[in-house]
């Protein structure tokens, strides 16, 4: 028996598991706050221990947080956070992390060059190409509009 595309469809979606709208809202939401808040605390930490200002700490505190973000993932534990979490965990600099490092190991069999090199940037090398080019359109804008904040 053989089903039209549209046939397909409908088959498919009578044997998709229900989903929760405002569950996957609500996981996502608090996920990614306590990311940001664990970002936060991790400025306050720079800020008052080192004593730096908020605009030094910031650098610092993003690389903590990808690097916590590397090594939840190495360990398996981001992804089943990212898993339940949605869209909270991903949309986070974390997540971009999370992205990169998790290629990196599936590849890291094919050898450092071809493919970890290779294969990491597949995934968020659209991320970076949109963000550069998006940044690019921006500060044209910028210019044109004269808010270069002399």
């Amino acid at each position: 028996m053989s089903m039209s595309p549209k046939e397909y469809q409908s088959f498919a979606k009578t044997k998709e598991p229900p989903r929760s709208i405002f569950a996957n809202c609500v996981k996502a939401f608090v996920v990614g706050g306590a990311i940001c808040v664990l970002g936060q605390a991790i400025q306050e930490l720079f800020v008052h221990l080192m004593g730096m200002s908020n605009e030094q700490a910031s650098n610092p505190t993003v690389a903590v947080l990808i690097l916590l973000s590397v090594i939840l993932t190495s360990l398996g534990v981001y992804d089943k956070l990212a898993q339940w979490a949605g869209a909270g965990s991903a949309v986070p600099v974390t997540g971009f992390a999370n992205s990169m490092c998790s290629a990196a190991l599936e590849h890291r069999s094919e050898g450092l060059v071809l493919g970890v090199g290779g294969n990491m940037f597949k995934l968020a090398g659209a991320v970076i190409v949109y963000g550069t080019v998006a940044a690019f359109f921006v500060g044209i804008v910028h210019l044109i509009l004269g808010t270069g904040g002399q």
